[in-house]
């Protein structure tokens, strides 16, 4: 009976993206982005990591939290992955039922999915009832590009990819950026979809503005935009099932949500066309499996964010395999730790995701990767950044 030895939180920063990225430009002006994760020991020795996405803009309260926590855990059985669960929900709920602490949650409980399986020598989707598929599409998630040649080159990376379906950020007053992606990657046989990012918005946009804004694009280009991401504020998820009812398009969110509860009660009051939870979010994988049970009972696909570090992206992916997924998120902004931490390559075959071999969630913290990227106190995500844009004159078709 393997125990929790030890469990300890890790910082670490590193390059993202490139310079002219509008996300570097407002949000991580030093050009490094920090991830967070949790470094379990089980007493036989075997290590598991698990992420929380709190750390891209609070790494020292992940870091607290997680403190908080390990002395509850460290002698606890380490296979009773749903214990532990809830011993970390009864220390936390009462001060963070929702918001921070779930982050930190979702890290632990990765973690231990990790450390199990890699203990039982096979992949963490064999733990979460095996792969339901045996590979899922994928859409590459980008498109923050602020000038029409860097754009190109991201709808070229997806070419040579061959992944046929495009996530772009665009705000409402982005129509002329929109409608040019539109018809430059329909030109490459590319499907567009837009997060219109009011995850973070209060006050935000309305029903009113996404539909002048989607009435605009439609002036401008007779392609489809094939979902529409986030396009209102944490605050108005009431108005969500009227936006689906208008928009002509599918509407789908979730990402920001940190309870499967409250994905799940959005899913049944008819909010989303797919949801979007993430493990490093939600609570942990256990999390993002009932949102896939939620979505089969309901008639709502589950399609899961997937904007982390590398042991969040491949949780997601493990949840997505054991799921049923038929579509996934792919970061295109490089990230060093995300292709350093990876045990084997992400296989990508004709547009969609092989489902991983390796034990584990497939990703190895080793000493060197720790001593090659330190915390910065200065690669912190600045949600208060200046917002930049393009001139619109630029995207002219």
């Amino acid at each position: 009976m393997l125990k929790i030895q030890n469990i300890r939180p890790v910082l670490l920063s590193a390059p993202y993206a490139h310079a002219e990225s509008l996300e570097v430009r407002i949000h991580l002006n030093t050009g490094y982005r920090t991830t967070g994760m949790v470094e379990v020991t089980l007493s036989d020795g075997t290590t598991g990591l698990g992420e929380g996405y709190l750390a891209v803009f609070a790494p020292r309260v992940f870091e607290s939290i997680v403190n908080l926590l390990s002395p509850y855990l460290v002698g606890a059985r380490a296979f009773d992955i749903t214990s532990r669960y809830r011993d970390m929900c009864r220390v936390c709920d009462y001060w963070s039922m929702s918001g921070a602490a779930r982050h930190v949650i979702s890290a632990v409980e990765i973690a231990l999915l990790d450390a199990k399986s890699k203990s039982l020598g096979v992949p963490a989707y064999s733990l979460l009832g095996g792969k339901a598929v045996e590979r899922i599409r994928m859409y590459g998630s980008g498109g923050d590009s602020p000038t029409p040649q860097l754009m190109q080159q991201e709808i070229d990376d997806l070419t040579r990819r061959s992944i046929g379906l495009f996530k772009i950020r665009a705000r409402n007053h982005e129509a002329a950026k929109t409608a040019w992606v539109l018809e430059r990657a329909a030109a490459a046989g590319i499907q567009v979809a837009v997060d219109m990012t009011q995850n973070l918005a209060n006050p935000a946009q309305t029903v009113s503005d996404v539909m002048t804004f989607l009435a605009d694009v439609r002036s401008r280009s007779r392609q489809p935009i094939v979902f529409l991401e986030e396009a209102l504020g944490p605050l108005d998820a009431r108005s969500l099932p009227l936006l689906r009812a208008q928009a002509g398009t599918k509407v789908v969110g979730g990402e920001t949500l940190t309870t499967a509860t409250e994905i799940c009660h959005r899913i049944q009051q008819g909010c989303y066309d797919f949801s979007q939870p993430d493990a490093t979010v939600i609570g942990g994988v256990g999390q993002v499996m009932e949102v896939f049970a939620a979505g089969r009972q309901n008639g709502v696909d589950t399609v899961v964010h997937c904007w982390g570090g590398p042991v969040g992206m491949m949780a997601n992916y493990h949840a997505a395999f054991a799921g049923g997924g038929l579509l996934v998120e792919w970061p295109m902004p490089a990230y060093a730790l995300r292709s350093e931490m990876l045990v084997e390559p992400l296989k990508i075959e004709a547009g969609c995701l092989v489902a991983p071999t390796a034990p584990g969630l497939g990703a190895n913290l080793a000493p060197e990767i720790e001593q090659k990227y330190p915390f910065r106190a200065d690669a912190v995500y600045q949600c208060l950044g200046v917002p930049i844009s393009s001139p619109p004159d630029i995207w002219k078709l």
